[in-house]
């Protein structure tokens, strides 16, 4: 039996239906989108940053430790003062990196033994130090040791440290980017239904417009324009904090890394006193990859790629970094040259003289300055565009999920006056 109200009604119900599911998954699906990106900005975003910045403060703190133990009771009190911040800064980021419920098992596993190995460390370098004072050769023995535990067991955590949150980091951009192309695919399949619906209805009455049925139409059309050019926004924001933030800062992350290998290497050879050319390969190894120079050719080192992708604002500072290296190198070659000819206190004045502008530490500082400036930009940037972008999904999510419930009104109320008709 023919029944044209049921139909009427069936039809409306499930085109209702069909408007308020896609108002469901936008809401969830943008809903998803907006706790990435809000744990881009707030949680893997800074963690990965305080990985790297403990693995830097370690290595500092381990060729600051050399750099002490070199000039014995020359020590510039600045140069103890920052392998003790060094410390302090490693324990005080392991300890809020700890504190993070967000941070993975796996991460949490080498901040606890990093936790362990600190305090194991700085136990070495003050044992070092004290046989030093006495005029023991146990404090060198004792500083490789210490130096050994960083480079080969401390370091190499550090950095699973820094490749976990990178990683945790990355998830967290690609669902954060993530199209919704399930909401998309719900609104394009009601808009069609809708569209549909009411070409049947002007085919059975000769009406042209049904004023429910178009709102509802402009509703949902209102919510797909809106879902686009939100998500294009926010999108641009993520992008933006990648390319000016976040891959510029691991390239440069990698060069600071270098330097500070290389620069550990070079003070730890001059403790062994020629006893072994470890150090002496290790600083050749490392400084090829920062510089990019290998078999006496440039090959564009780590120093170059941070400069490469580095955002406008910190090209100044790489590129006057790229000049400190290569006066750093100058100066350790002549320190080198004079090491091999027997002349160790030469040598020693030339690599860490306490006071001097001229020696291969002042140029490594100058280096590590550049870099950190250049950090402390990028920073700023990955901030400045991450900042705020879940609070814009957020806000699109609410504002498709009122869309969608006034496209189902619309719907209801079109529907309602055609079965008007009838009474």
């Amino acid at each position: 039996m023919d029944n044209p109200p049921g139909r009427l009604r069936l039809a409306g119900a499930a085109l209702a239906a069909l408007v308020l599911l896609f108002g469901a998954v936008t809401a969830w699906q943008v809903t998803t989108r907006a706790a990435a990106a809000g744990q881009v900005a707030t949680g893997s975003g800074p963690l990965s940053q305080d990985a790297a910045e403990i693995y830097r403060s370690l290595a500092d703190a381990d060729t600051t430790a050399a750099s002490g133990f070199l000039l014995a009771g020359n020590e510039p009190a600045a140069v103890r003062q920052r392998y003790q911040d060094d410390l302090a800064t490693a324990s005080r980021l392991l300890a809020q990196a700890a504190a993070r419920a967000s941070a993975s098992a796996e991460a949490q596993r080498w901040i606890s033994e990093l936790n362990q190995q600190v305090p194991q460390y700085a136990g070495l370098v003050e044992t070092a130090r004290a046989n030093d004072r006495q005029g023991l050769p146990l404090g060198g023995a004792y500083l490789r040791y210490a130096s050994t535990l960083m480079q080969e067991t401390m370091l190499p955590n550090a950095q699973r440290l820094v490749t976990a949150e990178s990683g945790q980091l990355d998830d967290d951009y690609a669902q954060a980017e993530s199209a919704p192309w399930g909401a998309f695919a719900l609104g394009l399949l009601a808009l069609a239904a809708l569209g549909w619906y009411q070409l049947r209805l002007f085919g059975r009455t000769n009406r042209v417009f049904n004023p429910g049925l178009v709102g509802a139409t402009a509703a949902l059309l209102a919510a797909l324009v809106w879902l686009l050019a939100g998500g294009l926004v926010a999108g641009d924001s993520l992008a933006e904090s990648r390319t000016a933030g976040t891959e510029p800062l691991r390239a440069l992350d990698q060069a600071r890394t270098e330097a500070l290998q290389a620069h550990a290497a070079e003070n730890l050879d001059l403790v062994a006193r020629g006893s072994s050319d470890k150090y002496s390969t290790r600083w050749s190894e490392v400084t090829g990859a920062l510089g990019g120079a290998k078999d006496g050719a440039d090959r564009g080192g780590s120093l170059a790629r941070a400069e490469r992708l580095a955002p406008r604002d910190a090209a100044g500072p790489l590129a006057e970094a790229r000049k400190q290296f290569a006066t750093w190198s100058e100066r350790h070659r002549q320190a080198a040259d004079k090491a091999s000819a027997g002349d160790y206190d030469a040598a020693l004045q030339g690599t860490v003289g306490a006071g001097k502008n001229d020696t291969a530490e002042a140029s490594f500082a100058a280096l590590e300055q550049q870099l950190g400036q250049a950090a402390t930009v990028e920073r700023a940037r990955f901030k400045a565009s991450a900042d705020g972008v879940d609070g814009v999904l957020e806000v699109l999510a609410v504002g498709a999920v009122v869309l969608a419930v006034l496209s189902a009104a619309g719907v209801v109320r079109g529907v309602g006056r055609r079965l008007a008709d009838y009474r």
